[in-house]
C-alpha cells in the first residue's frame, strides 16, 4: 500500500488506525501498535479458540450492507463459543478488501463491527487486511474462557439424552433461498413483513450467548447450527457414538417458515437441511431439561425440544408425524 510522506505511515496503517484502532479497547491489544496481542484468562480458566471466514458471493451477497457483512462475521464465531459453553472475551480479524470497498464501505463495516464489540462484550486485539483480487474476505478468529475443564464437546450424548435446540430452525436458508429466487417468496404466499423477517434472519444471526452458561451447566454435548440441522446433529451423533429419533414436526418454525412449509413440501428440507442458523442443538440427560428451560426463558430464548438420543451408529431419524423416516438428501451444506 501507499505510504503517507508527511506522517510516515503506509496507507495500510492509516486504515487501520482510523477504522479499527477504536475497536481495540483491551490493554491487552497494545492500541493495535504491536506485532501481536496478549490476553491473561482468569486464574481457573480455560481459553476456546474459534474461526470462521465469510467470502462475498458464498457466505452473503455482495451487495448487502457493510455493517451487517461485519456483525455476521463476528457473530458466527460468538455462536460457536456459546455452543461450547465460552463466554466471549476478544477477537483477531483478518479482512481481504477488494478493490471497490471504498472509505464508505469500511466506514459502514468499522461501524457496524464496533456495535457488536461493545455489545458482546467482545473487543478487537489485532489482525491484518490486504487487497482481494476478487470479493470481500473477512475472517474472524474469536476466543472466549470458562471455568478449566467446562467446555462443552460434541461427543458426550448418550442414549435416553433429550435433543433440544434454540431459537426457530430453518429462518436464515428459506430467506436465502427467497432472496436468490424472487417467485419463491410469491409461491410461498408471505407477506411483506414475513419477507423481511426471513431475509434478515439470513442477513444477521442472533449467537445464543446469554445461554452459554446454561450450556455448559446442564448439556451433555452441543454445538451450534450453521450447516443445517440435520447434518449438524448427524456431526454430533456420530462424535457420540450414538443415533437419535427427532420429531420434525417438533422442531422449531417461526410463523414465516411454517407458512412457507405449509405452500411448499420442499420447504421443509430446505429448513432442516439448510445453513445459517446459528442456534444451539444440545443433548441433555431428562434431569437436567427442566434446568435448561428455566435457564433459556430467563435469558428470553425460546427452547424447544424435539427428540430423544438412541443407542447405535446409525444416522438420526427425522420421523414425519407417522412416524416414518424422511428422505432429507445430503442432509447438510457442505463446500465440499
Amino acid at each position: 500500500m501507499t505510504t503517507d510522506k508527511g506522517s510516515g505511515l503506509s496507507g495500510e496503517d492509516r486504515l487501520i488506525a482510523r477504522h479499527f484502532q477504536p475497536i481495540a479497547r483491551h490493554p491487552g491489544a497494545l492500541g493495535l501498535h504491536d506485532d501481536a496481542a496478549f490476553f491473561t484468562p482468569p486464574p481457573g480458566f480455560d481459553l476456546v479458540l474459534t474461526k470462521d471466514m465469510l467470502v462475498g458471493g458464498v457466505h452473503f451477497f455482495n451487495d448487502d450492507p457493510a455493517d451487517a457483512v461485519a456483525r455476521k462475521a463476528l457473530r458466527v464465531n460468538l455462536s460457536d463459543l456459546a455452543a461450547k459453553g465460552a463466554d466471549p472475551a476478544g477477537f483477531l480479524l483478518a479482512l481481504g478488501l477488494p478493490s471497490d470497498a471504498d472509505e464508505a464501505w469500511l466506514e459502514a463495516f468499522a461501524a457496524g463491527l464496533a456495535a457488536d464489540a461493545e455489545q458482546y462484550g467482545c473487543p478487537l486485539f489485532g489482525g491484518d487486511t490486504v487487497r482481494s483480487p476478487g470479493a470481500a474476505i473477512v475472517s474472524v478468529t474469536a476466543f472466549g474462557t470458562l471455568p478449566s475443564g467446562a467446555m462443552v464437546h460434541r461427543a458426550g450424548a448418550s442414549a435416553g439424552d433429550r435433543v433440544l435446540v434454540t431459537g426457530t430452525i430453518g429462518d436464515a436458508a428459506l430467506g436465502l433461498v427467497m432472496r436468490s429466487d424472487a417467485l419463491r417468496a410469491d409461491k410461498w404466499q408471505l407477506a411483506p413483513a414475513e419477507r423481511e423477517y426471513l431475509a434478515r434472519r439470513y442477513l444477521l444471526p442472533e449467537p445464543r450467548t446469554a445461554f452459554a452458561a446454561a450450556v455448559r451447566a446442564h448439556a451433555s454435548a452441543a454445538m451450534d447450527v450453521s450447516d443445517g440441522l440435520a447434518g449438524d446433529f448427524a456431526k454430533l451423533c456420530r462424535e457420540s457414538g450414538v443415533s437419535a429419533d427427532i420429531e420434525a414436526d417438533r422442531v422449531p418454525l417461526s410463523p414465516a417458515a411454517r407458512k412457507a412449509v405449509a405452500a411448499d413440501a420442499d420447504a421443509l428440507r430446505v429448513a432442516l437441511t439448510g445453513g445459517d442458523d446459528y442456534e444451539i442443538v444440545l443433548t441433555a440427560a431428562p434431569a437436567k431439561v427442566a434446568a435448561l428451560t428455566a435457564a433459556a426463558a430467563a435469558a428470553g430464548i425460546a427452547l424447544a425440544e424435539i427428540g430423544r438420543v438412541t443407542a447405535g451408529a446409525g444416522t438420526p431419524r427425522f420421523l414425519d408425524s407417522a412416524g416414518r423416516p424422511l428422505d432429507l438428501g445430503q442432509g447438510s451444506f457442505s463446500h465440499f
